[in-house]
């Protein structure tokens, strides 16, 4: 089954920031659809919409791989599944 989701990544600039999600989501299957970054006075925030395949590897699975890399960048980073993100920011 796969599931679309938003990946959401906040903090300060550096090197390596999109090598080590980008290799995270490989490492799990999960396809990057589209993607969106800026850097607005040093803060890096990343948007992506990505397909996790779940017959591979769970979502929660995922999530926790990506919460390991953002312990090991320091960055904040977010991995919701598409439904929930478009209910909890319907106007």
């Amino acid at each position: 089954m796969n599931t679309r989701a938003i990946l959401s990544v906040l903090g300060a600039d550096r090197v390596g920031i999109v090598a080590a999600i980008s290799a995270a989501l490989a490492e799990k299957g999960v396809n990057i659809e589209d993607i969106r970054q800026s850097i607005i006075s040093g803060i890096f925030s990343m948007t992506m919409l990505v397909t996790v395949d779940e017959g591979t590897h769970p979502f929660e699975e995922v999530q926790a791989r990506l919460a390991e890399v953002a312990e090991e960048i320091g960055m904040q980073i977010t991995l919701q599944r598409e439904d929930v993100f478009r209910f909890m920011h319907r106007v």
